[in-house]
């Protein structure tokens, strides 16, 4: 399947193009701007976009008022067409957040409910006590996601709920050819209607990917040949910046392991978890980090690691978000995006990746672990690929068998020998594609 090989570039574009925070009713084809980022992506190495809601809604795009129309503030359904063929035409894949746990309570079938009550043919697609009341004094009360009543949890048990889902899904491979879902707060979807998703995507699309927004617990539940292909790896994203904030490697070194290792309890290998270091949710890197020169060794994990890596739109310059300051500022209007050190970095590792199918798809063994320095294997498709890491701002030289003399470091293209030692330069990452 594609999405073994992807790097996927998420973008939020409520915020990136800098539409008002309520919808005010105005058509306005800012989705367009986006077209003119398709370089910057080819350049990156990037090959397919996660885009965050872009359907009519309330606020936020979580709060869908209407699955058949991108968000009046973004503009039309044809000017999201025209960037889907354009992304298509670079060779880059698009993913939909599918939001199907709850709506606003501007959509269409809840305000029905709300004018005609008992009457209303659709009191049957949500979870109403006419009896009760709400905080919005309807004089009915509704079940809402997690205490959030802006969000109108939908009754997944309700055939006529999951075929308008399906039919809308439908829409949106014929109108813009997606290729892939991920699925807004998967932990809370009822199992039979994932495995009912998964069923019509199969048939609907070869290589359609379904990827779920999971936390905690164990994914197996979810990803499985019935259900999800991936989810959000969001262990190994706290393993991430904690080990490097507090220099100490072996927190994300457990993570990997207990995830992907060889011994036969680990709990995913063969499984291709979305990887990322921050996204439209949490604070971004460059702001969690306390001290951000071992930011390129961290991406060296991300993209070194078992997985699809993915990059939240920005972060891939440098920029700065903080989840404590609200969620718009993490979700910052752009319109130009930015090329840097860290960008050239970025695309270097996605460049090494995109030749090397031990790094997309291989298995997972640790052969070095420190507080500061890291050195995993992965192997497959015919390769073997050493992940080294040197978190340290001094360099460090590492003596193990790498069971070859010579490598290539895919990063660099620079011949590597381990003889004597393989020295590791400060704050650097490499990976040594092993000669037989």
């Amino acid at each position: 399947m594609w999405y073994q090989n992807a790097v996927v570039y998420q973008i939020y574009p409520l915020g990136a193009c800098g539409a008002p925070r309520e919808n005010d009713g105005i058509t306005v084809s800012r989705i367009s701007q986006l077209e003119s980022w398709v370089p910057h992506l080819q350049k990156l190495g990037v090959t397919a976009v996660l885009f965050n809601p872009l359907f009519e809604s309330d606020r936020h795009g979580y709060d869908t008022r209407d699955y058949t129309k991108l968000d009046c503030r973004l503009g039309t359904n044809a000017d999201f067409a025209s960037l889907c063929t354009a992304l298509h035409a670079a060779g880059i894949r698009i993913i939909l957040d599918g939001v199907f746990n709850h709506v606003g309570r501007g959509f269409w079938a809840f305000q029905d409910v709300l004018r005609n009550r008992e009457n209303s043919p659709y009191k049957d697609w949500f979870h109403i006590n006419f009896g009760g009341n709400s905080n919005y004094n309807d004089g009915l009360w509704y079940e809402g996601w997690e205490g959030h009543f802006e969000l109108v949890k939908l009754n997944l048990h309700n055939p006529a709920v999951v075929d308008y889902l399906l039919q809308c899904v439908h829409g949106w491979v014929s109108q813009f050819g997606i290729d892939g879902l991920r699925l807004d707060v998967a932990y809370c979807l009822d199992f039979d209607f994932l495995r009912r998703l998964r069923s019509f995507c199969d048939g609907l699309k070869p290589d359609f990917v379904l990827v779920g927004e999971l936390l905690h617990g164990d994914y197996n539940r979810w990803v499985n040949d019935q259900m999800l292909h991936s989810c959000t790896n969001y262990e190994c994203y706290k393993g991430l910046y904690s080990a490097f904030n507090s220099m100490n490697l072996f927190e994300i070194g457990h993570s990997l392991g207990r995830q992907f290792g060889p011994e036969n309890w680990t709990l995913y290998r063969g499984k291709q978890l979305l990887s990322f270091a921050d996204n439209h949710d949490v604070t971004r890197l460059a702001s969690i980090l306390a001290n951000k020169e071992p930011i390129r060794p961290l991406y060296g994990v991300l993209f070194g690691m078992p997985g699809t890596p993915c990059l939240y739109y920005g972060s891939e310059w440098g920029m700065e978000g903080r989840k404590q300051d609200g969620d718009d500022a993490l979700r910052p209007a752009v319109e130009t995006p930015v090329w840097n050190e860290l960008t050239d970095w970025m695309a270097a590792l996605a460049a090494a990746r995109a030749q090397s199918p031990a790094l997309c798809e291989g298995d997972y063994k640790t052969v070095l672990l420190t507080n500061k320095q890291f050195i995993f294997q992965r192997q497959g498709g015919g390769q073997r690929v050493l992940v080294a890491i040197n978190a340290d701002e001094a360099p460090y030289t590492a003596h193990f068998d790498a069971g070859c003399g010579m490598a290539t470091d895919l990063i660099t293209g620079r011949p590597h020998d381990f003889g004597g030692g393989s020295t590791l330069a400060p704050y650097s990452a490499a990976f040594w594609l092993c000669e037989r």
